[in-house]
């Protein structure tokens, strides 16, 4: 199963949602202040969500909304987490190298108004960071290291890109731009456009998600043919130069967290298979036609038990029984390789298939997500569960979600710290 986890999908948020007492929470917008001081337990329980901005997944609902109209949106889904006991909301503040901050380095996100580069008029990041702590949720910031854009032009890009000032940097494969992972300087520009945003606000982790090298398109090359060239010549082939230079941003990243900001978590949500057991005896007992190692050079096994990131959320985005990719196999082999690592376990969570009728007859019932969380018990090192994604936890049209709040999520959680 293929990219299941980041699908640009349509739909859009209600502007409305269950925006419940907003006001009386009394922090500010725009400050980027952390709120007032939180409850923590150390090793608590994860119940986070993720709230898609690419593309206009879950929020803002469309371009072109005012200041007023998309925080009103943004309050709305926090209150929404807030309703359904989660503590923890994985935002997504640079989906394709620009920013929801005042960012030095990248342009405003046109998915705020529809043109790259145009101040919205408020601050996104700065006022989650103070919201969500105010409500007593972690507010992770979510970046995309390597998505440019998602077409093939550099003159579409605002003036100011650094694309645009550096054609060199960027490959199109696939229909979309990407930074090129295998340059240096790239490598150091993405960690320091991202890490401005950690250098800003007292966000509670950095959450990458599944997208390192692109998902491979059938029949054609990412062409780094010259960054191999001149970067490549220690390596026994291309694919272990691509893996370092993916580890080398994970592991740079990782340490100018801890100068910047120490306490503040890295976490990476990659696609649930490592490799196949069939590639590597150390692999699982799956056959998905993506393997993470293999197709998007990233090691993730390598960087759990090497501890090199505070928590891993694989996409288990399969049901129970699926002959591929079975969740509960997948739910054994990440338990067994966090075990003893430092790195700590979380579950990511299709709640987007629930109800759907493309899926199998599986997701058609909303229990199968609950049934997850029921067979995560069964691992110690399992410590909860993030939803994809914010229009799904507040819509909830299948009903799964409701029923994974009455089964499991009967009381208030503290923040998992």
């Amino acid at each position: 199963m293929r990219r299941m986890s980041r699908r640009l999908f349509a739909g859009t948020v209600l502007g409305g949602i269950v925006t419940v007492g907003t006001a009386a929470w009394g922090a500010s917008a725009d400050s980027g202040a952390a709120g007032p001081p939180r409850r923590r337990a150390d090793g608590g329980e994860m119940r986070g969500m993720w709230l898609a901005t690419v593309a206009n997944r879950d929020w803002p609902s469309r371009t072109g909304l005012t200041a007023d109209q998309q925080r009103a949106e943004l309050l709305g889904l926090l209150d929404v987490a807030v309703e359904r006991r989660l503590n923890a909301v994985m935002f997504q503040v640079r989906p394709a190298a620009d920013a929801l901050w005042p960012s030095p380095y990248e342009p405003w996100s046109h998915y705020l108004t529809g043109t790259q580069g145009k101040d919205p008029g408020w601050d996104p990041l700065g006022t989650a960071v103070a919201e969500a702590h105010a409500r007593g949720l972690e507010l992770h910031a979510w970046f995309n290291p390597y998505r440019v854009a998602g077409h093939t032009e550099p003159a579409r890009l605002a003036a100011s890109h650094p694309v645009r000032k550096n054609p060199g940097w960027a490959v199109a494969y696939g229909g979309k731009l990407y930074y090129n992972p295998g340059l240096p300087e790239v490598r150091a520009f993405v960690q320091k456009a991202m890490l401005d945003a950690v250098r800003r606000y007292p966000v509670d982790a950095v959450h990458f998600d599944d997208y390192f090298y692109p998902y491979p398109v059938s029949g054609q090359a990412f062409d780094d043919d010259a960054a191999y060239r001149a970067h490549g010549g220690d390596f026994p082939d291309r694919a272990a130069w691509r893996r370092d230079n993916i580890d080398r941003l994970v592991g740079e990243t990782g340490d100018g967290i801890k100068k910047i900001r120490p306490g503040t978590r890295f976490g990476i949500s990659p696609f649930g298979v490592w490799r196949n057991a069939s590639t590597d005896p150390h692999g699982s007992d799956t056959r998905a036609g993506v393997q993470t190692y293999d197709d998007l050079y990233a090691d993730t096994r390598k960087w759990v038990r090497e501890n090199w990131i505070d928590y891993v959320v694989p996409q288990l985005y399969w049901h129970i029984g699926n002959s591929a990719a079975d969740y509960a196999e997948l739910l054994s082999w990440w338990a067994k390789t966090a075990e003893g690592s430092g790195t700590r376990l979380y579950l990511g969570e299709a709640l987007y298939k629930a109800g759907d009728p493309a899926q199998p007859s599986a997701w058609q019932d909303p229990a199968e997500l609950s049934r997850h969380l029921t067979l995560a018990r069964d691992y110690p090192q399992a410590s909860g569960h993030v939803f994809f994604a914010a229009k799904e936890v507040a819509d909830d049209g299948s009903g799964a979600m409701r029923r994974v709040v009455a089964d499991h999520y009967g009381e208030p959680a503290n923040p998992p710290g």
